[in-house]
């Protein structure tokens, strides 16, 4: 739901338990919006601003209070983790090295704060390929590495062949 629709429906009623009931928000949440739309003027008869005023304004105003931050115990040993991993030391020794450092903490806040430094990797984009029955096939070859002959008891080199009907998904 944008903005405008918001405050039309906070016009339109008085209560912020219809409010709710219309739009699906939390109740102190339509409290909020209506506290911040009657402090600029927005709940009067007058014109409503476009979507994107409306937009920018609430982008400059209605900032969102942060929740409350726990510091992390790790915190104060920013600078060893950061230059550690950097190296490309693995988690469970950085937390070795901080316990030789004088660090009491547990394993799990060494993974989050180690987790919060490092960016998350983007997510894989797939397209999945619709053609009808009989259309179309994918196919992969390659190398799958050394595979023990039943035959001979010798290690040799196997290859792979994968054929994949693109309407069934069948291999």
């Amino acid at each position: 739901m944008d903005i405008r629709e918001l405050v039309l429906y906070m016009r339109k009623d008085d209560s912020d338990r219809a409010v709710q009931r219309l739009t699906g928000m939390h109740r102190q949440t339509v409290r909020r919006y209506r506290a911040w739309a009657s402090e600029h003027g927005l709940l009067g008869t007058e014109r409503l601003p476009s979507l994107a005023e409306l937009q920018r304004l609430v982008d400059e105003t209605l900032t969102e209070p942060r929740p409350p931050q726990n510091v992390s115990s790790v915190e104060r040993y920013r600078e060893i983790v950061n230059q550690l991993r950097k190296e490309g030391v693995e988690m469970a020794a950085i937390w070795h090295r901080l316990q030789e450092e004088g660090y009491r903490g547990s394993y799990s806040a060494v993974r989050r704060f180690v987790r919060g430094l490092e960016p998350r990797p983007k997510p894989e984009i797939m397209v999945r390929v619709e053609r009808k029955p009989g259309e179309e096939a994918q196919v992969d070859f390659g190398y799958a590495g050394m595979m023990l002959d039943p035959e001979t008891g010798e290690l040799r080199r196997a290859w792979a062949f994968v054929l994949t009907l693109a309407w069934s998904r069948h291999q």
